[in-house]
């Protein structure tokens, strides 16, 4: 059995019903747009088949989406949240780095902003956009901000 590739995006648009669910492609369409389809001429046998195809298909594609949807929900809100990643968060600051100071509030070209928290201190700097990393701590929701070039680290708080 051939479908077409029109036809393909029509039927998982038809099935689009919870993994969980697992509905025939015949409960899902109006009897008009089953033979329209030209559904109404495969053998039993067939559509059997094709309804095991589409709910595989539609299990696989709902896995993949809710995989790319935490995944984008962990990305935007690390730093507010700890996701349990041990990966830093590598970005530029925006405009010019004068060094650390407590309350100084650090924007990102990535879109984050985030707040000194502590008393760590690099007086006399002054670098454009430079690169900063900022690393979770080992335990807890804490967050600290390197600038590349300096060892000195400062703990931040992410605001936006």
């Amino acid at each position: 059995m051939r479908l077409t590739r029109r036809l393909l995006p029509v039927l998982l648009l038809c099935c689009a019903a919870p993994a969980t669910a697992q509905q025939r492609i015949e409960q899902q369409m109006t009897p008009e747009q089953f033979k329209a389809a030209g559904l109404d001429k495969l053998s039993a046998d067939e559509l059997v088949r094709l309804n095991a195809w589409l709910n595989r298909t539609l299990d696989a594609e709902t896995g993949k989406a809710a995989a790319q949807a935490k995944k984008r929900v962990e990305d935007e809100n690390r730093g507010f949240f700890n996701f349990g990643s041990s990966e830093p968060i590598v970005s530029r600051l925006v405009g010019e780095f004068r060094g650390f100071a407590r309350g100084r509030q650090y924007a990102l070209e990535n879109g984050q902003v985030w707040r000194q928290t502590d008393e760590a201190t690099l007086a006399g700097v002054r670098l454009n956009q430079a690169t900063a990393t900022i690393n979770p701590s080992m335990v807890g929701n804490a967050w600290y901000l390197r600038v590349e070039g300096y060892n000195t680290r400062a703990k931040v708080e992410r605001l936006k």
